[in-house]
């Protein structure tokens, strides 16, 4: 059995402060060491103290309150609330109180348990900021946030996602969200779910989702496992609304697809004037020594010899005029994209037939100086052509206008440690007359009756591949337009 001492041990033992007070006067009769040790006095001290002299002097806490909030517990047996004590040094220390009337031998009481709970209040004021300031944050964060479990049914939404998604949050939690991807999404989705399950995981993903209205948006989507305290656990969706740029996307792809329309058919419209030319020629000469053999056949005694010349020397104009349709055959023999390893010095080469024809309708000299080693590049080789077709093509109507002795074009290439190198020079008028920067934009020509659309798909080919275009005045006279394309490995060249 515990006697009376043991029952005093147990209260002094306590972590709590115990208070009692008289039930009719509400006098302190006695206090434990804990509100001894809170407060900085004895018993004996305390037994004399009234509220004003161990109360905060707050208005709140002023004597006829404490003596009500005593009362309320003798006569209904409990009563709380939080009291502002005052410490002998004069410290004001926040607790939550709790009266309970006790039955004595000698008569009612009121005992008094109290604890500081200034550090409590504090930490619950800074949480109060703290969830103030995060709701805020999610409220004005472009990024929507949903949780999903490992079966991808959401069990959070935040406000903005609801409105990303144009869906009420009540509506959203509980639904799957696989469900709300379009079928091209889902296993991106899927397989999302599925890696990414532990804390260390982390990806991104595009996904396509399907609105209310039937219509549907793309969200840019980094993903991260969370597990709070069990509380909300699984993957973690930010989602960023990246319609306009996945629209931008596509638009620019068109525009690709629609540029190389033109850049192939706009060189090939160049090649077949110069070649239309260049076939008049031999086909004309065949015709007339086919007309000659007719006539000699039709005569009463016709020389063999002369027969045999005319079919001979017809045959030799319409194989020349095969070479010539074979050549364009072989340069435009793939026309779809097409990227691969090959030298630059191969393509000039290629080029060079064409370049040709257009030099001699104007008596232009051509002067090629080219590498001695092949110089490897990565690039859409027939579109590349093109470009030193428009260069070259460009070089040689500028000389047209000048004197016959004085039309002349130099055409180099070169590798610089980073870079293969195409430059064609002439001697025209140079750039000075060309307004700055418009260049390659294709609001500038210098032709009568060019579109100046040219230099802008030139530019465009070659920025496409990482590579530079530029135009510069020579030192003597004339232009120089030059492209660089980036080398590429010899090892990988010789493997393909």
């Amino acid at each position: 059995m515990l006697g009376s001492a043991d029952y005093e041990r147990l209260v002094q033992g306590l972590s709590y402060c115990i208070l009692i007070h008289d039930a009719g006067t509400k006098n302190i009769l006695w206090a434990n060491e804990a509100a001894c040790q809170m407060l900085g006095f004895t018993v004996e001290e305390l037994k004399p103290l009234k509220a004003p002299d161990m109360s905060s002097p707050d208005y709140r806490y002023r004597r006829s309150v404490g003596v009500q909030w005593l009362q309320d517990a003798v006569e209904s047996g409990i009563s709380r609330t939080e009291w502002m004590y005052r410490s002998k040094t004069g410290r004001n220390i926040m607790t939550e109180a709790i009266a309970t009337r006790v039955d004595l031998s000698h008569g009612q009481a009121v005992m008094v348990q109290f604890r500081d709970i200034e550090k409590e209040e504090s930490l619950k004021s800074d949480l109060q900021r703290l969830e103030g300031r995060l709701q805020t944050f999610l409220l004005r964060m472009a990024e929507g946030i949903l949780v999903l479990d490992a079966d991808g049914v959401i069990t959070f939404a935040s406000g903005a996602a609801t409105t990303q998604l144009n869906r009420d949050a009540e509506d959203l939690v509980g639904e799957n969200f696989l469900d709300l991807c379009t079928a091209g999404s889902r296993p991106a989705l899927a397989k999302v779910l599925s890696t990414y399950r532990t804390e260390e995981g982390a990806a991104t993903a595009r996904l396509e989702v399907v609105q209310p209205d039937g219509t549907s948006r793309w969200f840019g989507v980094s993903c991260q496992y969370i597990s709070l305290e069990k509380d909300l656990t699984g993957t973690m969706l930010m989602l960023q609304d990246i319609t306009d740029q996945v629209a931008a996307e596509e638009q620019h792809r068109r525009d690709l697809e629609h540029l190389n329309y033109l850049g192939r058919y706009n060189a090939m419209g160049d090649m077949a004037m110069a070649i239309a030319h260049e076939l008049g020629q031999p086909l004309a000469a065949a015709t007339n020594f086919v007309d000659g053999v007719s006539r000699r056949v039709k005569s009463p005694s016709p020389n063999p010899n002369d027969l045999l010349y005319g079919l001979k020397n017809a045959g030799l104009q319409i194989e020349r005029a095969n070479h010539i349709v074979k050549s364009l055959r072989d340069f435009v023999v793939q026309l779809e994209h097409s990227e691969q390893i090959v030298d630059l010095n191969e393509i000039v080469r290629d080029c060079m037939y064409f370049v040709q024809l257009r030099a001699d309708q104007t008596e232009t000299e051509v002067q090629l100086v080219m590498s001695e080693n092949p110089i490897w590049i990565r690039c859409e080789k027939v579109l590349t052509g093109q470009v030193v077709l428009n260069l070259c093509h460009n070089a040689v109507d500028e000389m047209s206008g000048w004197p016959q002795r004085e039309r002349h074009i130099t055409i180099t290439t070169y590798a610089t440690p980073e870079a293969g190198v195409f430059r064609v020079a002439d001697r025209g008028k140079g750039l000075s007359h060309i307004p700055d920067g418009r260049i390659f934009d294709g609001a500038f020509t210098s032709k009568a009756a060019g579109s100046g659309i040219g230099l802008a798909l030139s530019h465009r080919i070659i920025t496409r591949q990482h590579g530079h275009i530029y135009a510069e005045e020579n030192e003597s006279r004339g232009a120089s337009f030059t492209f660089e394309l980036p080398l590429t490995d010899i090892e990988e060249a010789f493997h393909h």
